[in-house]
């Protein structure tokens, strides 16, 4: 009988997968225009194995559609500190946003978010490269959305991206693999896990973490071999924090095809010369550009089937998302 992979089967549970969401990206009127941001990709693709948890900062502060646009001014006597005030008027809304930021954030750790989706550009939502307006009038891309940056601060192993640079496909299966790998984690350590569950759980990701971070692979490996010595709460937050940043890391196809060539190693003694230089040949294709990454997994994953190789069926890089999802498809 073929085994599941963790992926699909283990820390499983009835509970969906939460992602929070600025509103406007599932296409709610909410901007202020009165118009929105729709994103194809999280409402027509991954909304299927997802349930999204809408956030509009600027009309829970009690604005209005339409409503005069907003933008971020660092006032030259306030050390730095950027305030989000209207653009034509220039009411100041940063200490009402703020206030309201800090409740929201914590309301949402209720939700057992799994990631979160951000607006770009946005003085509210936007991650990173924020414009950010000088006594001069000249802007700056440097600031972060007060709502963003609030978020952030308080959950900062929680996989965050912007709807802008979700259409870039690395970085698109870097986050959505994120979020999987977050809900397993999250899943594990809010179970009564044991040491022995630990290691087991460390184990059936060291590909994943191989393809990311050969260092944080090798560190982590280290602590977790050493984990007993330490109490429980401080194994939760450190390997949570080092391991969620490793997979920030992006994969390369470089260290993709290191990991091939590592399962290569599990499957010789069952292939002959043909089958193992196929292989080979696909790996290497792959590294050339040739080929996308689902084409050698798919035959890895045939022979793991085919041969029961109990060490490669554990291990969740052979599908860390759903492969309806397509998402190597195009890496």
């Amino acid at each position: 009988m073929e085994r599941v992979t963790p992926a699909k089967a283990l820390y499983a549970s009835d509970e969906p997968i939460k992602i929070g969401v600025s509103s406007c990206l599932l296409g709610e009127q909410v901007r202020f225009d009165g118009g929105h941001k729709r994103s194809d990709f999280l409402v027509d693709t991954l909304g299927g194995f997802v349930e999204f948890v809408p956030v509009c900062p600027e009309m829970e502060i009690g604005l209005g559609v339409p409503r005069e646009t907003l933008r971020l001014v660092r006032d030259g006597n306030a050390a730095g500190i950027a305030r989000l005030v209207t653009n034509k008027t220039g009411i100041d809304h940063t200490d009402k946003m703020n206030s309201y930021a800090e409740c929201r954030v914590i309301a949402l750790g209720h939700e057992q978010l799994s990631g979160y989706v951000l607006k770009k550009d946005s003085p509210s939502c936007g991650m990173e490269r924020v414009r950010v307006y000088g006594p001069s009038g000249m802007p700056s891309r440097d600031g972060s959305g007060l709502f963003a940056a609030a978020l952030i601060r308080r959950y900062p192993s929680l996989p965050v991206e912007e709807e802008g640079r979700l259409n870039d496909p690395h970085l698109r299966e870097n986050f959505v693999e994120r979020v999987f790998a977050y809900r397993r984690l999250r899943s594990f350590f809010s179970s009564r896990w044991t040491l022995g569950g630990f290691v087991q759980f460390h184990t059936e990701h060291k590909l994943v973490l191989m393809a990311h971070s050969p260092k944080a692979y090798s560190e982590l490996g280290r602590f977790v071999a050493n984990a007993k010595r330490e109490a429980r709460d401080e194994v939760l937050e450190h390997y949570e924090l080092a391991f969620m940043e490793a997979l920030k890391k992006l994969a390369t196809t470089a260290r993709h095809a290191n990991v091939l060539h590592h399962m290569l190693g599990y499957l010789r003694p069952h292939l002959d010369g043909d089958a193992r230089d196929e292989l080979v040949t696909l790996i290497e294709d792959y590294r050339r550009g040739l080929l996308p990454l689902v084409v050698p997994i798919a035959l890895f994953r045939h022979y793991v089937r085919k041969f029961g190789i109990g060490y490669l069926q554990g291990q969740v890089y052979l599908e860390p998302h759903p492969k309806e999802l397509m998402l190597r498809n195009h890496v």
